[in-house]
């Protein structure tokens, strides 16, 4: 099994990979609503991230707000 840090590194890699999805939709015309689907996707692996560098459990949610 990966070790903390690498499984948090990981997770912040297809966050950042989202993100730039998102900021390429955002640039372009559209369609919009990919951009938030990506966008929100990447806050997710952001914060699952954050709870894998911690050694937390990871919750199997796309609840923000649970994360």
């Amino acid at each position: 099994m990966k070790d903390r840090s690498a499984l948090a590194r990981g997770w912040f890699r297809k966050a950042d990979s989202d993100l730039a999805d998102a900021r390429r939709t955002t640039a372009s015309e559209g369609p919009y609503d990919t951009a938030c689907f990506h966008a929100q996707q990447a806050a997710e692996k952001y914060l699952k991230g954050v709870l894998a560098w911690r050694g937390l459990v990871i919750p199997r949610t796309h609840d923000l707000e649970e994360l």
